[in-house]
Parts: structure tokens; C-alpha cells; sequence
């Protein structure tokens, strides 16, 4: 039974969206992914926002651009945990994506992360579901050390050949 849905508007959204299921995977953690719009298939999004939490799902990830709807409709219905990821449009950089999922109504959050930040999606939905899981909040706390570890490594080299030989 998966644990996330990932959600997106359009196949467009894809090299986003996929960031966030690799995540998922590195953590172990269980997913469904589909494209559905909310506009063009009003009656295919509603039976998939209302089934999600009978599916077992604990959070969505949903992406969308534009009006970016998406996310917000599935937060209206699915009771549990939304994060809505904006998609760079070429009309106007995302940010009328940005602004349609985190402008939400009182009573409707949407946890919203960068405009095409499907990796950060990926890893919000793991710390979510690792409030009640410890042994994936083991592994969130060794990601967070490997890329301590990472960046300590490019400075050590940095130190080592000087910043006119990086």
C-alpha cells in the first residue's frame, strides 16, 4: 500500500515530479504516481482525492502550473498532509503557479515548496512520515549528515587548490 501519492497536471511536469519519487525510493518509502487534471477531468480528480485516503495514502505531493489548482483541491478533500510543488511556466517564471498554491483560504493549507522543487517535495513528505516511523528518521538524519559531509569536502578542496584553481 503506498504511502504517497504524486500527483501532477500534466506530463510536462514529469522531470520535476520525478525528483520527488527518487527521493522516495532513496528513503524506502512506498508511492503511487499519476497525472490527472483538475481541470480537464474534473470527475477522475475528485474519485482520487476522495480515495487517497483509503488507498493508505499519509501525504500528496501534487504539482501543477498556472492556475495550479491541483494541489489546493486535493488539500479541500484529502484530510491528511498536502505539498504542493509550482511549476515554472514560461508566461510568468512560475510565479503565478507559486502564488495559486500558497495563496490558500483559511482552513485549506497547502505546504508549498519552491517553484520546481520536486526533490525538497520528496524529502518534506519523508520528515512527515517520519514522525511516526524511526527507523526513517534514522535515515533523515544520515541524509542530513552526508550532505554536511559533502559540502566539508568542497571546502576541504577549495582550501587545498585555492578559489583560481576550483
Amino acid at each position: 500500500m503506498a504511502q504517497v501519492g504524486i500527483v501532477m497536471g500534466s506530463d510536462s511536469d514529469m522531470p520535476v515530479m520525478r525528483k520527488a519519487a527518487e527521493v522516495l525510493e532513496e528513503f524506502g518509502i512506498s508511492y503511487e504516481m499519476t497525472i490527472i487534471s483538475a481541470h480537464r477531468e474534473p470527475d477522475v480528480f475528485f474519485d482520487y482525492a476522495k480515495s487517497a485516503e483509503s488507498k493508505g495514502f499519509k501525504v500528496i505531493i501534487a504539482g501543477a502550473g498556472m492556475a495550479a489548482h491541483l494541489p489546493g483541491m486535493c488539500a479541500a478533500i484529502f484530510p491528511m498532509p498536502v505539498i504542493g510543488v509550482p511549476m515554472h511556466t514560461t508566461s510568468l517564471g512560475g510565479k503565478d503557479s507559486l502564488y495559486s498554491i500558497v495563496q490558500m483560504p483559511s482552513g485549506i493549507p497547502v505546504a508549498t515548496v519552491a517553484i520546481n522543487g520536486g526533490k525538497n517535495a520528496g524529502i518534506l513528505a519523508a520528515k512527515i512520515l517520519a514522525t511516526s516511523d524511526a527507523a526513517l528518521l534514522e535515515k533523515l538524519k544520515a541524509f542530513t549528515e552526508n550532505m554536511k559531509k559533502e559540502v566539508q569536502a568542497k571546502d576541504a578542496h577549495l582550501q587545498e587548490v585555492g578559489w583560481k584553481n576550483y
